[in-house]
């Protein structure tokens, strides 16, 4: 792990071994992937890492840069609530108020989440031109999550798509998905569950509504319902890398995205307004 400064953004940028083997792999064309931007690049305040998501699909529908990986982890804990979701349903205010837990509201739809330690982030900004399966919402959330179960199966992980948008494995949710549409293009991002401590999700989440469970989970409390991968943070990455067949060298983002990425985080995302919209 190496801290980078660069215009002034302070950000943990690793260097991680990743052994992709692709001997016997049988996945549909998935487009061309051997052009995908991959960073691994996470940065200290809880905003900067929600609001770096939407630069980098704003600069590819800009066709400023293109498809690309990222991971990222949040070295702190905070919550981060979907674009459409009311706080006062979802978020135990109090409790984050008292432990200085900070609640976020992000760009794309989906469920309320907390984010911290041990639990790695993945983003994937894709071009629609390329996979006629991602044309819906659902065909998309099949296609690409379909994708990341075959890998973990390949290492002998029972993982697969439950719901509209979670992994699980055993019958626990392991990571949640969220998306953002542009005309050109989309975000896709979700979470993959390590080292994290539910005890969190308890802490600072309320229950979900009943007509926002999905039916796999029943009515078990957060504790009861998610559960870690038996893997690593560096294991998870050579997963997806190797899902979605990225083989290109780590990258740096770009001075504009930089740029973008300050003023996009203090004018949105640490802005009370755009958290307490709802």
């Amino acid at each position: 792990m190496s801290i980078l400064m660069i215009q002034g953004t302070v950000f943990l940028s690793r260097t991680f071994p990743i052994s992709l083997s692709t001997t016997g792999t049988n996945y549909q064309d998935l487009g061309p992937t051997e052009l995908m931007r991959l960073l691994d690049i996470s940065f200290r305040a809880p905003e900067e890492n929600l609001a770096f998501d939407e630069v980098l699909l704003c600069g590819a529908e800009r066709d400023r840069t293109g498809e690309t990986l990222r991971f990222w982890e949040s070295p702190v804990p905070f919550v981060v609530l979907g674009v459409a979701q009311r706080l006062r349903l979802e978020v135990r205010e109090s409790a984050c108020a008292r432990d200085g837990v900070p609640i976020l509201r992000r760009c794309s739809a989906g469920g309320c989440i907390v984010q911290g330690p041990g639990c790695l982030n993945y983003t994937l900004v894709l071009a629609h031109a390329n996979r006629p399966e991602v044309g819906t919402i659902r065909g998309s959330y099949c296609y690409i999550l379909g994708h990341i179960a075959e890998a973990f199966r390949k290492r002998g992980l029972s993982v697969r798509h439950n719901g509209v948008s979670d992994l699980s494995l055993g019958g626990k949710k392991v990571s949640g998905n969220a998306q953002k549409r542009r005309k050109r293009f989309f975000l896709h991002h979700g979470t993959l569950l390590y080292k994290f401590d539910p005890e969190l999700m308890e802490k600072y989440q309320r229950q979900p509504q009943p007509d926002a469970r999905p039916r796999y989970r029943g009515d078990r409390t957060h504790r009861g319902f998610v559960r870690n991968l038996p893997m690593n943070a560096d294991e998870l990455r050579a997963v997806l890398c190797e899902a979605f067949e990225v083989h290109t060298s780590q990258n740096r983002p770009g001075r504009r995205e930089l740029e973008t990425l300050k003023t996009l985080a203090c004018e949105k995302y640490a802005s009370v307004d755009w958290t307490r919209r709802r």
